[in-house]
């Protein structure tokens, strides 16, 4: 039989008892510390990483912002660019049909001139209308005139035609217009416009187009020219 401790036996015991105690704590304590350092760094990790994430995702956000509102300055500023450019041309334009009719307005003082302008128009009319019977308006000043044209344009016209027309002459045009004559059936059903101001308009809207390429140059943005 084994004899009992004495009391330092027992004591030696439990000494080694709580040292392997402490020694257990303390291994137990340093596993929960790397165990929570380990988790901490991870939680710190996802935190940094949604962060960045967020960061990034608001300065792309801002960054596109800041693109979009330099894009839309920039065409507002072109759009603002070539409209006055447009304005521009179409006040160089305006300027130049404005220079042609005063040009037009200047033609009715060379009296011969207009008066064989006159019978040149009048005779275009009546050939336009082919009726036995026409009325000419004119302005009321050029009423003498247009009465002479009126006489030899009667005579070219049945040379051409080999018809009489009887032609009335009215006054009833604006005497602010440029000049030139309107014709009219017998029967008032056709009006011929051989004013000037109408020649003056149809001329700009035939040439208009090539007016603008002589000016301007071709514009490359129009496909198609007819």
């Amino acid at each position: 039989m084994s004899r009992p401790m004495n009391d330092e036996e027992v004591a030696g015991e439990l000494n080694k008892m709580v040292a392997f105690i402490r020694q257990e704590a303390m291994e137990k304590a340093r596993e929960i510390k790397v165990k929570a350092d380990e988790d901490f760094n991870i939680e710190k990790s996802k935190i940094v990483r949604a962060e960045t994430l967020a960061i990034d995702a608001e300065y792309a956000k801002k960054r596109k912002q800041a693109e979009t509102a330099l894009k839309i300055a920039q065409s507002t500023q072109t759009n603002k660019s070539r409209l006055k450019l447009l304005h521009a041309r179409e006040q160089h334009l305006s300027d130049l049909f404005t220079n042609a009719r005063n040009q037009l307005l200047e033609l009715s003082k060379d009296e011969q001139k207009y008066e064989d302008l006159l019978k040149s128009v009048i005779v275009q009319g009546l050939l336009s209308l082919l009726e036995p019977s026409a009325t000419v308006y004119s302005r009321e000043k050029d009423v003498a005139l247009v009465q002479k044209a009126v006489q030899a344009a009667q005579a070219e016209y049945k040379d051409i035609s080999g018809r009489d027309v009887q032609v009335d002459v009215e006054g009833n045009l604006p005497d602010n217009s440029a000049g030139g004559v309107k014709l009219i059936s017998g029967n008032r059903r056709i009006t011929i416009d051989n004013t000037l101001d109408e020649r003056l308009r149809l001329l700009e809207d035939r040439m208009l187009p090539e007016i603008r390429t002589d000016l301007f140059g071709k514009n490359e943005n129009r496909k198609f020219y007819s």
